[in-house]
């Protein structure tokens, strides 16, 4: 086994660590919280959550099996400084996520994930004890809860959610900035993991918009009373238990529905319109031409068929679909939410194996959190993890648009992909070319085919191209070379 990596995402945590071993992931439970942990992973809650692929698969581990991986030095300093902790082993989500690289329709995945989970514990004697969208990852399309040491035993006779406010802070009132006000959630969750308070969207919205559902309840009235709360008075948080058990169900069950309702209102709309949303109808390729680019695309993924594929600039996710539908796992990048949030829907209604991320490449999410260690950078993450690399359509608008120079982009396409490449050229005289460029045709009077084929031979073989006669686009299909 490789040698096991503290993972800084997991530092916050008081009741366990988690580790990284090659392709292991693995969780050290610390003595506190060892018992529930086990008695939950044994439970039918637990079960049932885990073979619907709601929640992350674990497994805990024997003696025998915590004895030899103990022989690692960074498992042995922590159990040896905490005995009678616990090792539990997870699957590995092929490439984590940050909600900051969501779309919205994929937060509300996430809140309406967290909701299922809390209303299915609560029959079970079990609580969730905090709602954040950083506890969760995507499988594909489909959210995933990773944290299980957020799931607690609850005391039967309180009715209280202590991870209301959190929710509403993480979720809600995001959602809402988004479906009013367009908000990213990179705007959101790259300033402060935990989302945004009330008074924030109240100060987006109009005098009238404040009176109107659902800002009046979500946003309007906490930020009115929060006004005339005494901030030292502790007896909002203060356990409330009542005499009946099942009356305490019945308020957190009128909650969760109250929630969900409000959850509700708050889903992006389908077939939203961008500035991008359209573009392969209205700037791209023929339709005879877009065929031909298909067919390309298609007969590189059947000859050499890669198991993990970055589409950058996937646009509504035509590449991404054909990757998937060849057996693999796509990760599909856009700057566009409303494109990302498009692959989204596409790639769960056709249960294909695709995650789609708000991430801009000129740009991409910087590594965050505490000392810039919680949460990775995405090239960190991208790095060397992928067989092959989509570059459809994306050259020239990296090369006007950002003003990145060709060699840099090379490089950055060397760096992501392990083998494959297949990379479009556009030329100077082509239309969106000349959009781009808006009168700055100086800037890049040298880019020219033979330009574009030097720069990437330097780091790429070309295994084939295709251009159509009269075409100002042309398709290449390259091997990084082995010295690169």
């Amino acid at each position: 086994m490789s040698q096991a990596e503290p993972q800084a995402a997991s530092f916050r945590d008081p009741a366990g660590r988690l580790f990284h071993a090659g392709d292991r992931v693995l969780r050290v439970v610390l003595p506190g919280a060892r018992s529930d942990l086990l008695a939950f992973l044994g439970s039918s809650a637990a079960q049932r959550m885990i073979a619907a692929g709601r929640l992350v698969r674990t497994v805990a581990l024997d003696d025998s099996q915590q004895a030899a991986l103990a022989q690692d030095p960074a498992l042995r300093e922590m159990m040896d400084a905490a005995p009678g902790a616990a090792l539990v082993e997870h699957e590995r989500i092929a490439f984590p996520s940050y909600p900051y690289e969501w779309s919205p329709e994929m937060l509300h995945a996430a809140a309406v994930l967290t909701l299922d989970l809390a209303e299915e514990l609560l029959q079970d004697g079990w609580g969730l004890k905090d709602a954040t969208p950083f506890n969760i990852l995507f499988r594909g399309p489909e959210p995933v809860f990773v944290d299980v040491l957020s799931i607690e035993r609850r005391q039967p006779a309180d009715p209280t959610w202590l991870p209301y406010a959190q929710f509403a802070r993480t979720f809600l009132l995001p959602l809402l900035a988004a479906q009013r006000f367009g908000l990213m959630l990179g705007q959101v969750f790259l300033h402060d993991r935990d989302g945004l308070e009330a008074e924030e969207v109240y100060r987006m919205c109009g005098p009238l918009e404040r009176l109107l559902p659902p800002v009046f309840s979500l946003v309007s009235m906490p930020t009115w009373l929060a006004r005339r709360a005494d901030p030292d008075d502790t007896a909002l948080y203060r356990r409330k238990l009542l005499p009946d058990a099942e009356k305490a169900r019945y308020i957190l069950r009128a909650l969760f529905r109250r929630l969900r309702r409000q959850l509700m209102r708050l889903e992006p709309a389908a077939g939203r319109a961008s500035v991008w949303s359209d573009y392969l109808s209205t700037h791209s390729y023929s339709g005879e031409n877009f065929a031909a680019k298909q067919t390309f695309v298609e007969e590189a993924l059947r000859e050499f068929p890669p198991a993990h594929v970055l589409d950058a600039g996937c646009n509504t996710g035509t590449f991404s679909r054909l990757a998937a539908e060849s057996g693999a796992h796509v990760v599909a990048i856009d700057y566009d939410p409303v494109v990302v949030g498009e692959v989204w829907r596409m790639a769960r209604a056709g249960s294909l194996n695709i995650l789609p991320l708000t991430v801009n490449l000129a740009r991409p999410s910087p590594a965050t959190g505490w000392r810039n260690f919680e949460s990775p950078a995405f090239l960190s993450r991208a790095r060397g993890a992928f067989d092959a690399v989509l570059m459809l359509a994306l050259v020239h608008h990296l090369l006007v648009t950002e003003r990145v120079p060709l060699d840099e982009i090379v490089d950055l396409a060397a760096e992501l992909t392990r083998d494959l490449l297949l990379v479009e050229f556009v030329a100077p005289e082509d239309p969106m070319f000349v959009r781009l460029l808006r009168g700055r045709e100086d800037l890049h009077r040298d880019f020219h085919q033979a330009r574009f084929e030097q720069a990437f031979r330097r780091r790429f073989e070309v295994l084939r191209s295709a251009q159509e006669p009269g075409s100002t686009r042309a398709l290449y299909l390259m091997r990084r070379r082995a010295s690169a």
